[in-house]
């Protein structure tokens, strides 16, 4: 389908068939197969570059992700001695010291929310850039098998042709050495029947 030729999963030792393919097929698994059809239309140079677009975008969101874990880190970091500073306080009235260890409390509670929510996010792009890593070596791999394949028949096909023209060669060759001995045998008859003739 769209190009493809998919390899069942069952197929003894991994051979692959080598008869004749159709042109603009490739070879692919099952499995490399269905996630290629996620991946949209088109050829597989372009899926495959859809893919690496896709990686690059998840990389950068995973930057500025990283970017807002470490502001989120400093905001922290900044939270803390705020608190510090708080529990030095010697003039201050009661009221005050608790409504600032009430903020920063809050504070302390947004921001460590935010960064684990941040590093969920950051775990989960990740993991997508494995899986698209993994699917992008499965594509190359496909594709270069297929590459090897269709040298290969490439091959073949020129060694077909060549002993197809050493073949017509000597079919010719035969045919002339067939029509010379013919006319030396119809000479030889008439030789024959012209003695024949005289006595």
């Amino acid at each position: 389908k769209h190009g493809l030729v998919i390899i069942p999963d069952g197929t003894p030792n991994g051979d692959v068939s080598h008869e004749p393919l159709s042109p603009g097929i490739t070879l692919v698994s099952q499995e490399a197969a269905q996630v290629l059809e996620s991946a949209g239309e088109g050829p597989l140079d372009v899926r495959l570059r859809k893919l690496a677009e896709e990686k690059d975008e998840l990389l950068a969101q995973i930057r500025k992700l990283k970017n807002q874990l470490e502001e989120e880190r400093q905001k922290h970091s900044k939270v803390d001695s705020a608190y510090t500073d708080g529990e030095r306080l010697e003039n201050g009235t009661d009221l005050q010291f608790i409504e600032m260890q009430r903020d920063i409390n809050r504070q302390m509670s947004e921001y460590k929310f935010k960064l684990s929510k941040a590093e969920q996010e950051i775990g989960t792009m990740e993991q997508n850039i494995n899986r698209l890593e993994g699917q992008v070596s499965r594509y190359k791999a496909a594709a270069d098998n297929a590459e090897k394949i269709e040298d290969e028949l490439k091959a073949d096909k020129r060694k077909l042709q060549r002993e197809l023209r050493t073949a017509l060669d000597k079919l010719e060759e035969m045919e002339m050495t067939n029509s010379h001995l013919t006319k030396r045998l119809e000479k030889m008859k008439a030789n024959r029947n012209a003695l024949l003739s005289q006595q």
